[in-house]
């Protein structure tokens, strides 16, 4: 093969569709991950609403009520296994727990906003 019968070959190589072989992988993993994000917030929102409602008092609006149900999941997450309190696989399973810990958290956070003021 001379110079000039070399170059379409490099150029055939060199083309996006060999250099994104895995794309179709890593787009997966993204939506994957973003379905995941949502799934949390969805559920760290219901969480914190229900730990709201166990702990009277004033709520700390969407977003609070978010992070602290997602707080109190991974406090549960951490805790509950420590006690020997085994958490099952259903939905369900997972959210008494993750309520359980989001309203110890609620009650933790106002215990300190409570000695602060």
């Amino acid at each position: 093969m001379n110079k000039t019968q070399l170059i379409p070959v490099m150029m055939l190589a060199a083309t996006p569709a060999v250099a994104q072989d895995n794309a179709p992988t890593a787009v997966g993993a993204g939506v994957g991950l973003l379905i995941g994000l949502a799934i949390m917030i969805l559920v760290g929102a219901v969480v914190g609403w229900l730990a709201g409602l166990i702990v009277k008092g004033s709520g700390y609006g969407f977003w609070g009520d978010v992070l602290i149900g997602i707080g109190g999941s991974i406090l549960a997450g951490f805790i509950f296994p420590l006690v020997g309190f085994e958490v099952g696989t259903s939905i369900l399973a997972s959210i008494i727990p993750a309520v359980i810990g989001a309203a110890i958290l609620l009650l933790i956070i106002r215990t300190l906003r409570g000695k602060s003021s």
